[in-house]
């Protein structure tokens, strides 16, 4: 609750940062006001009452002192109200601490009285102050001294009352100010300022200053000035530390009051020079005066408001306003306006820097200030302060859209202010690609090689503040290549620094030293992508790098190769494009990855046997021929083309390389082909070797051969001699045939041939002789096995054998008897028998046997119909490959038969049964 004693009508003046508020209020009774602090809430009354006033301005008082109260201060964080007063004429002034939060009787308790001051001559009090933690209380009088009451000022047994300071001038003001631990107390004189240690012991004094200042004319800032003491003199308003004097602000005019408002200094002053009156003296003798009433923001240095007033009485600050009490009965009510409708006011002033400071001071947001900043640049660029405006534009920078100030700076003549702006984005690291394109470009028509070389060289990649790649196209567009090779060599931009080496500078020696000293897979992909440009200008340095990355490439530092690093290498096979036209370099490069590295891939060695036959091919000289040709066969007889037989065989065809081919025909067992290529040369002797060295592998080589001499008109009899010797040797071809064959050779005579038939006919009789002998044989054995039949028919037939056929031990029963006279113990016979009609011993001929009819049965069943299908077939050519496809004419030889136990063809299917069922007996 608090109290006023004025009430009336309102009107609004307005200022600056502060609208007023007038409300005419009449005395209720006399009374005297006092000095600074919420105690000028509670009017103190003449005749020892204090007054409640609150917001719905309904009084209420009590008595607290029978005289007169002269001082009151209500603590800022209790309910604590401390007052002085007299309750008889003639000694010392009394201090009351009142509890407004416990009653007594329906007052406010008071929790102490105790005096002033120590002894019995009175003293008049000055001003008075007490400590939040309630811990310190101090009372200034007018003969110079302070007294300080240390403890629970609340209580009288926790509390004790001594004389802090003595002096020879009146005290004018006193604070408490509160560093952590440490309690300073500043005392203020009519001449002087001093400040004690008064939480420790023996207090010590610091002189501050040797002017003091009037009663009322001092203040305790809050955190924003660093809780300074303010004491306001006639020249100036000086700030103190408890050390030291802070700075001072040179406000003129005689000072009447001095007050703090939430970072608001309070100032009352007279409007023009009068001498001095004493504030102890009676209001009734000083004359009424015009006072003005200054707001100042120290912090902004600016005055937020300012009016005259008639006669201020005291200026009181409650409910978030500031209240004036002037002498002719009215209360004037400030109240601050709201940021926003100060940041207007000043804007239609134009004093932006004044709105950036109040906003700062306000804890304005960052979206706030940049609008500020915003409209403050556009207001210089209007007044063509290009300068000022694009610096208040960089502060927008991160709220701002760049673009908005882009366009005000695109004029030539302001490329300077465009370039400090794009500096400040790129340092922010909120530059885009075509942010930095437009900076290089100010650079470059500027021509500040200076400015550039610092925007670009930076330390590390972390202080890069802008799109790299895009710093490399500019500068190269411009033709700044060296600090484009810069950017591209620090940044590994290896694709851009080697494009400006070779397609702008064409420094190529250095373009290939760089990539020697890349890593194996980005010097791998720029070889392939500039390896002909460099091979076509640098051929020899270019086929070494080659070389080392295809077998064991290591970057090079400083013109070393890292040996510490692992060894890596390419696929040589895909480098060898880039020796389209360097034949000499790719013969060295292919011979040096042929020798150094032997699993090198099968192109290296295609292209190095294609690259001799070509040299082989075009030289004249005979002696490099020969050379050429060894060569050639060397590389073909290192066995890397057995993959590859046909491309090889191409290769050698395409460059008519006939040693190549005969060899390749040779490794590939193609003899046809070897015998071919001698007819065609008419070579009989070499027709003769091939014959006798691969007539073993393809025995229709002999027959070719004669077939081949046949056909000749020349006399070759020595040849058809040599043919017809190894023909009858190895029964190769029919007598008949061979006639037939010589028959077309109009040279040939029949002593070529009388030898040939005269064995071949000597050979024949005696195979016709074996044959019949044979026959006779098979007759003879088929009588006897007929008579054998006829016997088991008719006789019984009885089983003699004593021993078993498997196990060869003596016969005991139950045994098994076969009519082929074989005997078996039961077990034997289940154990190895495979079917219970079967002799385990007889079985596997008689299968044979079996085997052999089912084999000429289906044969015969099978040209029965291969006749018929032929016969009926309008295309007899896709009947026999049908046949071909299906293995019918494939020769069958089985192995169990000798070469002459052929059965003739007069034997009867029946006798063939004959003979098999005779092998097997039934049990």
């Amino acid at each position: 609750m608090k109290s006023v004693c004025w009430r009336g009508q309102c009107r609004v003046p307005l200022s600056f940062s502060w609208s007023s508020r007038v409300k005419e209020v009449h005395f209720l009774t006399c009374y005297q006001l006092s000095n600074p602090g919420r105690f000028l809430d509670y009017p103190a009354h003449m005749e020892g009452q204090i007054w409640f006033l609150p917001r719905s301005l309904q009084l209420t008082g009590f008595q607290a002192y029978k005289l007169r109260v002269t001082h009151l201060y209500q603590l800022k964080q209790h309910n604590i109200l401390a007052s002085v007063g007299e309750d008889e004429e003639g000694i010392n002034p009394l201090v009351k601490i009142w509890n407004l939060e416990k009653r007594d009787g329906g007052n406010p308790l008071c929790t102490r009285i105790f005096p002033a001051i120590p002894g019995t001559e009175p003293t008049v009090v000055s001003c008075l102050t007490v400590h939040e933690n309630l811990n310190f209380m101090a009372i200034g009088f007018t003969d110079g001294s302070v007294t300080l009451n240390k403890g629970d000022i609340t209580r009288d047994r926790h509390s004790k009352t001594q004389i802090l300071h003595k002096g020879n001038y009146p005290v004018t003001g006193l604070a408490f100010r509160q560093a952590g631990k440490t309690t300073h107390l500043f005392v203020v004189t009519t001449e002087n300022v001093q400040s004690y240690i008064v939480s420790g012991k023996d207090y010590p004094r610091v002189e501050l200053d040797t002017h003091g200042c009037g009663l009322r004319c001092s203040a305790l800032s809050d955190p924003s000035q660093d809780l300074q003491f303010i004491v306001a003199g006639d020249e100036c308003v000086y700030l103190y530390q408890p050390d030291e004097r802070g700075p001072c602000f040179a406000f003129e005019g005689h000072k009447l009051i001095a007050h703090w408002f939430r970072g608001y200094l309070v100032i009352v002053s007279r409007d023009r020079k009068v001498s001095p009156k004493s504030e102890f003296t009676s209001r009734d003798s000083q004359s009424s005066d015009k006072q003005i009433l200054n707001i100042y923001d120290l912090c902004n240095k600016f005055i937020a408001y300012s009016a005259v007033f008639e006669d201020v009485v005291d200026v009181l600050a409650e409910w978030g306003s500031l209240y004036v009490l002037t002498r002719d009965g009215r209360v004037h009510a400030l109240q601050e306006k709201d940021t926003q409708t100060k940041l207007e006011m000043l804007f239609k002033k134009n004093l932006f820097e004044m709105a950036i400071n109040l906003a700062k001071s306000q804890h304005l947001d960052s979206d706030g200030l940049a609008q500020i900043f915003m409209q403050y640049g556009d207001h210089l660029y209007s007044k063509g302060n290009h300068d000022g405006a694009v610096q208040q534009y960089i502060r927008t920078i991160g709220k701002l859209e760049p673009s908005y100030v882009i366009r005000k700076f695109l004029d030539a003549q302001r490329i300077h202010n465009l370039t400090a702006y794009l500096q400040t984005l790129h340092r922010q690291s909120l530059a885009n690609a075509d942010h930095t394109t437009l900076l290089l470009n100010c650079y470059t028509k500027l021509k500040d090689s200076s400015k550039l070389e610092e925007f670009i060289k930076t330390k590390s990649e972390s202080e890069v503040h802008f799109d790299v790649e895009t710093a490399i196209k500019v500068l190269r567009q411009a033709g700044y290549y060296s600090h484009a090779l810069y950017l591209a060599e620090n940044h590994a931009h290896h694709e851009w620094y080697l494009k400006i080496q070779l397609e702008d500078i064409k420094n190529y020696q250095e373009a290939l030293r760089y990539i020697g000293k890349l890593p194996f897979e980005q010097a791998e992909s720029n070889m392939k992508r500039y390896g002909k440009i460099l091979m076509h200008h640098i051929p020899e340095q270019t086929t070494q790098l080659l070389k080392g990355l295809c077998t064991d490439y290591r970057p090079s530092l400083e013109g070393r190769s890292d040996r510490e690093a692992p060894g890596c290498r390419a696929n040589s096979e895909e480098f060898i494009p880039i020796f389209a036209n360097n034949p000499r370099e790719l013969k060295a490069f292919l011979e040096h990855m042929s020798e150094v590295q032997p699993d090198s891939p099968q192109g290296i060695y295609d292209t190095l046997l294609e690259l001799r036959l070509q040299n082989w091919a075009h030289e004249k000289d005979p002696q490099v021929k020969e050379k050429l040709h060894a060569e050639a066969i060397s590389l073909l007889k290192s066995g890397r083309f057995c993959d590859v037989f046909d491309k090889a065989l191409v290769l050698c065809q395409m460059h008519d390389f006939q040693d190549g081919v005969l060899y390749l025909y040779e490794q590939g067992k193609l003899f046809q082909q070897i015998m071919h290529y001698h007819m065609q040369h008419e070579q009989y002797r070499q027709v003769i070797t091939v014959c006798e060295r691969h007539g073993e592998q393809d025995p229709s080589l002999w027959e070719q051969a004669l077939s081949y001499f046949a056909r000749k008109e020349e006399d070759c009899k020595e040849y058809v001699a040599a043919v017809l010797k190894h023909i009858e040797n190895k029964n190769l071809m029919p007598p008949l045939l061979v006639v037939q064959t010589l028959a077309h050779n109009s040279t040939a005579t029949l002593s070529v041939i009388r030898d040939y038939l005269v064995q071949k006919l000597q050979k024949q009789s005696q195979q016709i002789a074996q044959d019949e002998l044979q026959v006779r044989r098979y007759r003879e054995e088929t009588t006897r096995i007929r008579q054998e039949i006829q016997e088991l028919k008719a006789s019984p037939k009885i089983f003699q054998k004593t021993k078993c056929s498997i196990c060869n031990s003596a016969l005991e029963l139950p045994s098994v008897h076969f009519l082929c006279g074989h005997s078996f113990h039961q077990h034997c016979f289940e154990s190895y028998s495979e079917s219970d009609a079967d002799c385990p011993t007889c079985l596997p001929e008689n299968r044979k046997v079996m085997d052999m009819i089912r084999a000429q049965e289906q044969k015969r069943d099978l040209h029965d119909q291969f006749q018929h299908q032929l016969k009926c077939s309008n295309d007899s050519f896709s009947v026999i490959a049908d046949y071909f496809g299906r293995g019918v004419f494939n020769k069958l030889t089985l192995l169990t038969d000798p070469p002459t136990a052929r059965l003739t063809s007069s034997l009867e299917a029946g006798l063939q049964r004959d003979l098999l069922m005779h092998s097997r007996r039934g049990t």
